[in-house]
């Protein structure tokens, strides 16, 4: 293959202009440079690349994957390059850590600010997935360590204790469930018009399977980005929802109803998860030490 870096940015300034002589400019070069290295390359893989049109021009079928796959590995390159430059300024370790919503939304926060105030050059790549993408990540070593809600266990992975926390049912203060304030049962709530997470949140599919399990759907009103909207959208009468208590924030109870759901799911014992046979690795190890610690001020975890 007989093109290089340079060849693609060309080819992807002049299809992003549609026109040769526009995207010459925008990559500072002549045209007739611009015109010989897209030459090159349609010679290279045997196929016309861009086609004349009455105001420029455009990509042919093959121009289109090609830009494709151009924007694809250029894009990848780009973030290499983001990747090691702090390496370039000092920095000394990097973690990559898998995380459920609930961890992310609750407890992570605190604990990765600790961490990383002692430890000023440690970079966290943080990336939120469901609990069996994170335990899939971990066992194939695409990431150094995850925090998982699962009872089941792995062959590859050693599992542990990281916090305790519960999923809670909110209703507005005049609904009807409210009832005493009484523990509800989850199919109690299935005649309600649900504020959701967006589908492929983990907690939305958990709750749309439990609601297939007892031959119902869930009526999803609206779908929102994270747990606060769901609050304030069910504090507003809009619908009801699920959330971990650990979202709730001081005065929610003020604006809403925070009901217990009588169900033996909604306990979640959030566990760490890490590689039985990983190679030592100091920031990991130093990560996964902090998180075990006992949350700070001794509250209740």
């Amino acid at each position: 293959m007989h093109y290089d870096l340079m060849d693609l940015r060309v080819f992807l300034a002049v299809v992003d202009e549609g026109n040769l002589s526009r995207g010459a400019q925008r990559c500072n070069l002549a045209p007739s440079s611009v015109s010989l290295r897209i030459k090159d390359l349609e010679a290279t893989f045997g196929s016309a690349l861009l086609q004349r049109k009455p105001r420029g021009v455009a990509p042919t079928a093959a121009g289109l994957v090609l830009a494709e796959h151009a924007r694809r590995c250029l894009a990848q390159l780009e973030q290499m390059h983001a990747d090691l430059q702090p390496f370039a300024h000092g920095i000394t370790g990097r973690v990559v850590l898998f995380a459920n919503n609930n961890a992310i939304s609750s407890f992570l926060p605190d604990d990765l600010g600790r961490f990383l105030g002692a430890h000023p050059a440690v970079r966290i790549t943080l990336e939120e997935r469901n609990s069996n993408d994170v335990i899939a990540a971990v066992a194939q070593g695409r990431a150094d360590l995850g925090v998982v809600v699962t009872e089941s266990e792995h062959p590859a992975l050693a599992f542990f204790p990281y916090r305790s926390d519960e999923l809670v049912m909110l209703v507005s203060l005049d609904s009807p469930l409210r009832r005493g304030g009484r523990a509800i049962r989850f199919a109690e709530c299935l005649g309600e018009p649900f504020v959701s997470l967006q589908p492929g949140a983990a907690i939305h599919t958990f709750l749309l399977n439990h609601a297939s399990a007892l031959g119902a759907r869930l009526d999803i009103r609206i779908r929102v980005s994270g747990y606060r909207a769901i609050a304030r959208l069910v504090a507003s009468g809009a619908g009801i929802g699920v959330v971990p208590r650990s979202a709730l924030e001081p005065g929610d109870d003020t604006r809403l109803a925070v009901l217990a759901l009588d169900e033996p799911w909604a306990r979640r014992e959030l566990r760490i998860c890490v590689r039985r046979d990983a190679e030592p690795h100091f920031w990991r190890d130093a990560l996964v030490r902090e998180l075990r610690a006992p949350p700070a001020g001794g509250g209740a975890t």
